[in-house]
């Protein structure tokens, strides 16, 4: 569970972060899952980006990512949702405590 404070620090690397994830209207299918798995592992961060198409609300992609994959959500802002998770092996970021 991340703090109030750590979760500050990662909205701001988020800041300057681009989307690396999009979700259209499939919705959330296995490869966008495998595809977040990636993201966690090489970067720590992610940043994901609703499409016009897309019929789930931020909040419910960003639920059924967390069910699936055991991430720590960040922000939703507009359509995009930031996710985070340390990686196993590449650990990038260290936070506050």
């Amino acid at each position: 569970m991340l703090t109030g404070k750590q979760r500050r620090y990662l909205k701001g690397l988020a800041n300057g972060l681009d989307q690396t994830v999009y979700v259209g209207k499939a919705g959330i299918t296995p490869n966008i899952i495998k595809e977040m798995e990636n993201g966690f592992e090489a970067r720590e961060l992610v940043k994901i980006k609703l499409q016009e198409g897309c019929a789930l609300s931020k909040d419910e992609v960003a639920d059924e990512i967390i069910a699936a994959t055991g991430c720590e959500f960040v922000q939703a802002i507009g359509r995009k949702v930031t996710l985070y998770r340390r990686s196993k092996e590449h650990r990038q970021i260290e936070l506050p405590r």
